[in-house]
């Protein structure tokens, strides 16, 4: 173990060498100094774990030494040593951050006690810095991993809903790649409204899971190629209620169940199954309806060919306020026809649901 180093710092040469062979004797390494100005030179050119120095010296004083060693370690213990009417200064040194004083004379023993403890509490400062150093690192790498795993986690989630959508395409191919555009033209529009990013990813699945509830409707009325009747259209309508049934029973989809059982809403309250209105209906789900309208004009159908963008847009303008959000309208109607047109064209296999969230 490598020997504590002190500088002691007195103006009188034989209290130097009585403290500095005192302190030796207990198995300290002592460098001695004069004055002040020469103890913070000394100081500045090697470490010392405690200096023990007089008040009253010449060229510079133990108080100004001290504000001197307070600048350059914050943390080395300083002894003031100090003759019985100085008492009121030992106390401002105190008062100035000086660790403990001694009074001139002193015994061997009470140095011995005070040099000790003050290399005791300097330990003590160094291994709870060291200890908080160190926590902090562990902290760190440990928020880190934490960090990736979620990541990881996320991403399985992700793989998951993508499995789902491609069941669902399976089922009901009519509308295969619906539930890849409508994701990306939904997310968009959130973005374009400033939506927060962890809303705006339980927005992404939402809106990609938006007919989960399909896969529990007959596939004699899900590809019935006429119209359907009243009793097959509410078979039809159950399908919000169904998807969210599915969805509201894992943790991580709960938000996103929520816009699938409103997906299906009215602004103005005749949508179902709830009859929500205004801002009762989740924002998620607002957004998702403008975006569910345009990529259903936009793209051919068994029936119909694709309409031209200009024609969505109108129709969806014409709906503000009843059917649709008026604000979620005006921040689409902001959008460029262009952005929509690429969107429309480039979104689809091979997908993958987390790249939708930076479109």
């Amino acid at each position: 173990m490598e020997k504590e180093n002190i500088l002691v710092v007195d103006d009188e040469e034989a209290i130097r060498e009585v403290v500095s062979t005192l302190l030796e004797a207990q198995g300290y390494d002592c460098t001695v100094c004069a004055n002040g100005r020469l103890a913070i030179q000394t100081f500045r050119n090697e470490p010392f774990d405690l200096v023990l120095s007089d008040i009253v010296m010449p060229e510079m004083d133990g108080l100004k030494l001290l504000a001197a060693l307070r600048e350059e370690d914050p943390d080395v213990p300083v002894i003031m040593v100090t003759a019985m009417h100085d008492i009121s200064i030992a106390l401002e040194a105190i008062r100035a951050g000086a660790y403990d004083y001694i009074l001139k004379p002193f015994e061997k023993d009470q140095l011995h006690l005070s040099v000790r403890r003050a290399l005791e509490h300097r330990h003590l400062v160094i291994e709870n810095r060291t200890y908080q150093s160190d926590l902090e690192q562990l902290v760190a790498e440990r928020t880190q991993q934490l960090s990736i795993a979620l990541q990881d986690l996320e991403q399985s989630y992700d793989y998951t809903l993508e499995a789902l959508g491609g069941a669902l395409d399976a089922k009901d191919a009519e509308t295969e790649g619906h539930c890849q555009r409508v994701t990306a033209f939904t997310i968009t529009i959130a973005r374009a409204m400033d939506v927060d990013k962890g809303l705006l990813r339980q927005i992404a699945r939402g809106a990609f899971l938006h007919d989960i509830g399909k896969m529990g409707v007959p596939d004699q009325i899900l590809r019935k190629p006429g119209p359907l009747t009243a009793e097959e259209r509410e078979i039809m309508r159950r399908h919000c209620e169904i998807g969210f049934a599915v969805l509201e029973r894992i943790p991580f989809l709960k938000e996103a169940a929520e816009i699938v059982l409103s997906h299906q809403e009215f602004f103005d309250g005749t949508g179902y199954p709830r009859g929500l209105k205004g801002e009762e209906i989740p924002l998620g789900a607002r957004i998702f309806a403008v975006a569910d309208t345009l990529d259903a004009m936009i793209s051919d159908r068994p029936y119909r060919k694709a309409l031209p963008i200009s024609a969505a847009r109108a129709e969806i303008h014409r709906f503000s306020g009843t059917q649709f959000d008026p604000q979620v309208v005006k921040v689409f109607m902001a959008q460029p026809e262009e952005l929509w047109a690429e969107l429309h064209e480039n979104i689809g296999s091979p997908f993958r649901l987390a790249q939708l969230q930076h479109v």
